[in-house]
């Protein structure tokens, strides 16, 4: 068997975000948000994708899938894993392989999964295809494919319930020919989590390469580090974001750090703060994205706050052409997944509208 380090592997295309110089020196590929992963295109008959992983509870769970079919979901031990992609087929034919992380980040974890290297026996790594966008989608639960596996009468937080391959991100980049990237995590929102948490507020950690991930070896391999934003500039970044927001307001008032309790209220003051939040989450997007085309993606799991969505789009775009407000097709009954969140079909769904309108503002 041949083996190299993930960096010393011609053609690999890396998906997600990371910090390169840090991984380098790790000598590992960190997939740290949902979707992240590899792509690459191999002519050989057997190959092996290492990885090492680590967590305390929520085991992380990967997918691969072979010329654009599922081949292998399954999850992680502690330490390495030799994941054999396929072997015994025949040397010649090129494969496309994808890797992706099925599953969030769990930041009370501090966990991690990296792509140390492969192994494979012959063949030879071909270039792949470039793509004809970059995508990147931000948002909760419903971005990180929360409730696409189980039953639906499943309600544990488990990782096996999440899955990034079908999730709409992906599936919509698909529909695109598009290069993907996520930023989410489940129950967060615009100005705090589902319970009030403002601490759990997703626009404060966008710029850095990934900030919930916490504890020294996340660190060591640069989640804490700001973002390279000119080394991969998305066409278009798509916001699903307001449904925990919606939630919170529902729910008491959280107790921070200091002992001061914060709580987001449905009422005009409330829904002016929510606005202004999401006016300057996109203004801070468009400041670390000159040129891409913003989409506010909102309504899959409840419209409650599409009202003040829209004006906040509406405002931004009165000094910026760029924006938009695309309202996504509902959860139904027969729609649903595990955890009361959509299921494969509603997905299906979303990314179907939302790469329509993608191909005309493109």
């Amino acid at each position: 068997m041949n083996q190299a380090s993930i960096f010393n592997v011609p053609n690999l295309h890396p998906l997600g975000r990371f910090h390169w110089e840090s991984a380098r020196q790790a000598g590992v590929l960190p997939l740290f948000w949902s979707g992240s992963g590899l792509e690459l295109c191999f002519t050989g008959g057997e190959l092996h994708i290492l990885l090492e992983a680590d967590a305390a509870q929520y085991e992380p769970w990967i997918s691969v899938e072979v010329n654009g079919a599922p081949l292998i979901r399954m999850p992680l031990h502690p330490g390495e894993n030799d994941v054999c992609v396929f072997r015994g087929l025949s040397e010649g034919p090129k494969k496309r392989v994808r890797l992706l992380k099925e599953v969030q980040l769990m930041p009370e974890d501090a966990g991690r999964l990296c792509v140390s290297g492969l192994c494979w026996t012959d063949g030879a790594f071909l270039p792949l295809w470039e793509p004809a966008y970059r995508l990147e989608f931000v948002g909760d639960s419903l971005t990180s494919g929360e409730g696409l596996h189980g039953a639906r009468e499943e309600m544990d937080f488990v990782s096996a319930w999440f899955g990034a391959r079908q999730a709409f991100p992906r599936l919509t980049a698909d529909l695109l020919n598009a290069d993907c990237r996520c930023i989410s995590q489940s129950g967060w929102g615009i100005r705090s989590d589902w319970k009030n948490d403002p601490r759990h507020a997703l626009p404060n950690f966008y710029s850095r390469v990934c900030g919930p991930a916490a504890g020294p070896r996340n660190e060591a391999l640069g989640a804490q580090l700001e973002q390279d934003f000119a080394g991969w500039r998305p066409d278009a970044i798509v916001v699903n974001l307001g449904t925990n927001d919606a939630n919170a307001m529902k729910n008491p008032p959280c107790a921070g750090p200091s002992g001061a309790f914060f709580k987001q209220r449905n009422d005009a003051a409330g829904l002016a703060l929510l606005e202004d939040a999401a006016l300057d989450f996109l203004q801070e997007l468009r400041r670390q994205n000159p040129g891409a085309k913003l989409v506010w993606a909102y309504g899959m799991a409840g419209d409650a706050l599409r009202e003040p969505l829209e004006r906040a789009v509406t405002r931004f775009g009165a000094d910026d052409r760029g924006a938009w407000f695309l309202p996504l097709p509902q959860m139904r009954q027969e729609t649903m997944g595990s955890r009361l969140h959509p299921g494969p079909a509603c997905h299906r769904e979303a990314a179907e509208a939302l790469a329509a309108f993608l191909k005309i503002v493109l």
